[in-house]
């Protein structure tokens, strides 16, 4: 692995150069700074979930047969391996073997972001080259957070540095407290923005203000801001943000794709009014029910949820019909 770090590390600056100019800005979304990007991150990316078996088996069939009902929605790209993938329940087999599937289904103009963080930084260097020789576009590295009282911004910041510096694709960085207890400080991120293989964070936080904070601060970087859930979406587009990864998006992909179209055509009433039709049956599949809820959900949409891996146990009943009764309300079923 230390030879094909090395070896990849003179590829850089080529493969940045390959990398897909973004497209115009619209005029809804006014830009902070005159800058491109040299890899385009606008847009809805699905967190996509982990389809199993009775079994609890990976089950690659249901899979690609998501993957084809996805094909037809206007997403800028899929995400794997993240929280809602139950990643961190998957063997490091399972987590190739998932990232080349889904990669062999994806059209080539569309992006695949593939979670590789772990808790050391060796293995996560690793593990992001792998994905990598599997068609991986970009690593989402989550913040390392067993040690957590260890990781303070100096440390995340080595981290980080260390990963992009070996990565042989660029590197996002993924803060979610709700499930590390960590929140990726705010001047490590700018810090962080500053290297060239570091394109942008996915913030789940919640915290718009941060949000805008860091899109501010970062508005001579070549670095993009991506909301991590469907809840505070359009506030993050507001505030200068370039996408989402929202989980809800493995259900209603088609009404966020029009939330994003909406927010970019500067037509914010009629978002507004979308936006505030999402906000709970988001939180209903990522706070309240998790990722069981989420799988139960998509099963109502027309793709296969089927169950989560143990420990992760299904809705009862009861939540059951509380989960299909906040669809409901708001106008999805």
């Amino acid at each position: 692995v230390v030879l094909s770090t090395r070896l990849a590390s003179p590829l850089r600056p080529t493969l940045a150069a390959l990398c897909r100019a973004a497209p115009g800005q619209h005029r809804g979304l006014s830009t902070p700074s005159g800058l491109g990007h040299s890899l385009n991150l606008g847009g809805i990316f699905p967190p996509l979930a982990t389809p199993f078996s009775p079994t609890q088996e990976v089950d690659y069939a249901q899979l690609e047969g998501n993957l084809r009902r996805y094909a037809s929605i206007p997403f800028r790209g899929l995400v794997v391996l993240g929280s809602n993938g139950e990643y961190p329940y998957l063997a490091p087999r399972e987590r190739l073997e998932v990232v080349s599937c889904v990669r062999r289904a994806l059209p080539r103009d569309r992006l695949l972001l593939a979670g590789s963080g772990c808790e050391s930084t060796q293995a996560t260097i690793e593990l992001t080259v792998s994905m990598a020789e599997e068609g991986a576009d970009v690593a989402l590295v989550v913040t390392p957070c067993y040690y957590r009282g260890a990781m303070t911004s100096a440390a995340l910041v080595q981290h980080y540095t260390q990963v992009a510096d070996a990565s042989p694709i660029p590197v996002v960085l993924y803060s979610i407290p709700a499930n590390t207890g960590l929140d990726l400080p705010l001047e490590a991120v700018l810090t962080l923005a500053q290297h060239p293989n570091i394109v942008g964070i996915k913030d789940s936080g919640g915290d718009v203000t941060r949000i805008g904070l860091m899109v501010h601060k970062t508005r001579q970087e070549d670095f993009q801001v991506l909301a991590g859930s469907a809840g505070f979406l359009l506030a993050s587009y507001a505030l200068g943000a370039s996408g989402g990864v929202c989980a809800l998006a493995n259900v209603l992909g088609a009404p966020l794709c029009q939330l994003d179209r909406l927010c970019r055509g500067g037509h914010w009433q009629e978002a507004r009014d979308l936006q505030h039709r999402l906000i709970e049956p988001n939180t209903a599949v990522t706070r309240r029910f998790g990722i069981p809820g989420l799988k139960k959900a998509m099963e109502w949409f027309g793709y296969y949820g089927g169950p989560c891996r143990a420990p992760l146990a299904p809705l009862s009943p009861p939540q059951v019909e509380e989960l299909r009764g906040t669809f409901s309300a708001n106008g999805w079923l």
